[in-house]
């Protein structure tokens, strides 16, 4: 190490916060990428008596340095809280599993009895619950009552290896009579969506302890939130329930409304941006109404709720006497409507609890509602059935009903590039065959960028970690994407401006639809920028929109921070 690098060390080192039992070097932006570069945190961890709590937030550790840091903790048997967010800035995906084994394997063998473990804004992907899957069964998490995994980036895969290890971990503690009480579970950003939500719903509901569950933005449905709705209805202790950014619709809302009602100890419902609609918030306020006596605040902003059901929710808050806040901004009152919620709060004596109301949408005719409702039902069927790899079209389709004797297949129907481009799935594109590339290439017209943005949306819009699909969209942009930017008639910088716009990062003035989803170019582009075809040009200003502040790329946490992570490596 160089002398420079050590005087660095030393005067973050001389920061290191400690007392409490706890030792901080947190923020330090420590670059600890060998055994070497550990050796001061090493010595303070050694040093440390009676350490119980150890902060490696805002650093970025490595695998060699990460196994000697579990060496000096092998000896830390009092060691209960572990805040380890954002520890891996920087870090190749495939480095953070066996440094989290290494971490974990030293915890089991110090006997810790930990009851604390962040390890949120570490963006390690299902491979990376691998890495401490082990850690969560073993006794050193008997014990454990919080657990923050917030934007990790886990997805379905992760989410169920995770729900298998909580399931064992309560399992194996039980069998020693002290069965796992978790708290508080946090797993925000994490695109764990239906399978992954229902999934850890069961562990939930085995475990029965929760007090705290946030999980918002994860893609999450109507069915994955009734099943959560039933998990949380054997959760008798739960305080906190915060949902925000996923999918209700009326058949999730009634679902939570009616756990609702078993729940005596609700202090925060966060319901916003869940799109409850009016029949959701109305069977919400009706739970409300018959008990939630400790209710302290709730969030129902943004769900494009009506007038008459927003009025509904106010009356239900009448007698709740410790209720600090009402969210109902974003919604659809109107002007009259909003005068009529301040009058009926300011009767209760209330008025202060309620929020500010400067989006409102203004009122909605009813109709209007009525089609946007079955549009809404329409999409998640059609969601529903792209998840298991077939297409919209198929939908559409009426089922056949087929003999239980019968064991013929039926043939699946011819697909053609026109019939992918229209309604794109997985299967689809895999069903256009080995030359699907060449094929999609071949029928674009490279000369018009608006076409070319077209269709790399719709080839990125299928885009799915496993390894067939994901090669399929890999070779099929690289077969398009290189004939664009190697004809001489082709617009980079039109390119990429159109990209963004469709993308919603970049306003146009004329009304253009924008992408539903962000996480399949995302991680289209993670592939793109890195080929040779893909001007190096345009990467500061893919990286300028890509780092601003947006709710879409929030949503895609783990594939903006990948995308991020390569633009800089270039």
């Amino acid at each position: 190490m160089a002398s420079e690098d050590i005087t660095k060390l030393v005067e973050s080192l001389a920061k290191t916060k400690v007392g409490g039992g706890q030792l901080s070097f947190k923020g330090q932006s420590l670059k600890l990428n060998t055994a070497e570069d550990a050796e001061g945190v090493i010595k303070q961890i050694e040093e440390f008596d009676g350490l119980e709590a150890l902060r490696l937030e805002g650093n970025t550790v490595g695998v060699e340095a990460a196994k000697v840091i579990a060496k000096a903790l092998e000896k830390k048997s009092e060691l209960k809280r572990c805040h380890w967010s954002d520890m891996f800035t920087g870090r190749l995906r495939s480095e953070i599993p066996p440094a989290l084994i290494a971490l974990g394997d030293a915890l089991i063998a110090a006997g810790a009895q930990l009851v604390e473990l962040d390890l949120s804004d570490n963006a390690f992907g299902p491979d990376g619950v691998r890495g401490f899957e082990a850690l969560l069964k073993s006794p050193a998490c008997y014990t454990l009552r919080e657990l923050k995994l917030n934007n990790c980036g886990m997805g379905i895969g992760g989410g169920k290896i995770l729900a298998g290890a909580l399931k064992e971990c309560h399992r194996k503690s039980s069998t020693q009579g002290k069965p796992l009480a978790l708290k508080v579970f946090v797993a925000g950003r994490n695109r764990l969506e239906n399978d992954g939500a229902t999934a850890l719903a069961e562990a939930f509901g085995v475990i029965g302890t929760l007090e705290e569950v946030h999980m918002p933005q994860n893609g999450i449905n109507h069915p994955g939130i009734t099943a959560l709705a039933q998990a949380f209805a054997i959760n008798p202790l739960l305080k906190v329930i915060n949902l925000n950014d996923n999918t209700f619709t009326e058949k999730g809302a009634v679902a939570m409304a009616e756990t609702l009602k078993l729940l005596r100890q609700i202090e925060a419902i966060n319901f916003g941006d869940c799109l409850v609609r009016s029949k959701g918030a109305v069977a919400i306020a009706d739970a409300v109404k018959e008990g939630l006596h400790k209710l302290k605040e709730l969030n129902l902003s943004f769900c494009e709720i009506k007038r008459d059901a927003a009025l509904t929710v106010a009356e239900a808050i009448e007698d709740k006497t410790e209720l600090e806040k009402l969210d109902l901004n974003g919604n659809c009152l109107g002007e009259e409507g909003c005068e009529q919620l301040h009058e009926i709060l300011e009767g209760f004596n209330m008025g202060t609890v309620l929020g500010s109301l400067s989006d409102d949408e203004g009122e909605e005719e009813d109709d209007e509602e009525e089609e946007e409702e079955d549009e809404e039902e329409e999409e998640e069927e059609q969601q529903q059935l792209k998840e298991r790899g077939q297409g919209e079209q198929e939908s559409l389709t009426p089922k056949k009903i087929i003999d239980s004797q019968d064991s013929t297949p039926v043939p699946s129907p011819p697909v053609d590039v026109a019939t992918f481009l229209a309604f794109p799935s997985p299967e689809k594109l895999l069903r256009l065959g080995p030359k699907c590339s060449a094929l999609i290439a071949q029928q674009t017209d490279t000369s018009d960028v608006e076409k070319v943005v077209t269709t790399l949306l719709r080839i990125s819009s299928v885009f799915k970690d496993e390894a067939p699909v994901k090669t399929a969209v890999h070779e099929t942009t690289d077969a398009l994407m290189k004939k664009a930017f190697t004809s001489a008639t082709f617009n980079s910088d039109a390119f990429v401006t159109s990209l963004l716009v469709h993308m919603g990062l970049l306003k146009s003035e004329e009304k253009v639809k924008v992408a539903p989803s962000l996480y399949g170019i995302l991680m289209t582009l993670n592939h793109m920028v890195q080929q040779d075809y893909f001007p190096k040009s345009l990467a500061p200003v893919l990286s300028a929109f890509v780092t601003k502040p947006n709710r879409a790329l929030d949503s895609c946490s783990f594939a903006r921070h990948m995308l991020l992570q390569t633009l800089h490596q270039l």
